[in-house]
């Protein structure tokens, strides 16, 4: 049985999704369909789908917040930012993908 590498692919997306959304709005406070052009120009392809249920359980988790904001087209948009916990758990996360890659670096001989 081969492994399938588009899904193993699409596994390791999924499980780092939440921490591109945190450093996507460390750097600016943003909205959906911002965070997700950003996403999918670094080939992190999301849908709306996908992004709305992080977005409220971020929120939930006490990570960001948001406001609205006039658009100068259409709708009000919500954008969302980093609260104090939610940029310490963003800390938490870049020490624990630094210290992946190194060890990921190590088994693969790179090191």
């Amino acid at each position: 049985m081969a492994i399938n590498v588009e899904n193993t692919k699409a596994q390791m997306r999924k499980g780092i999704l939440e921490y591109c959304i945190l450093s996507i709005l460390s750097r600016e406070d943003s909205y959906a369909p911002k965070i997700i052009a950003e996403l999918k120009a670094a080939e992190m392809i999301v849908v709306e789908g996908t992004l709305y249920p992080i977005l409220t359980r971020q929120k939930n988790l006490g990570l960001l917040t948001y406001r609205w904001e006039e658009s100068p087209q259409g709708p009000p948009r919500k954008y969302y930012s980093l609260t104090p916990e939610g940029r310490e758990a963003l800390a938490q996360l870049d020490a624990s993908w630094d210290e992946l890659v190194g060890q990921i670096d190590t088994i693969r001989g790179r090191k």
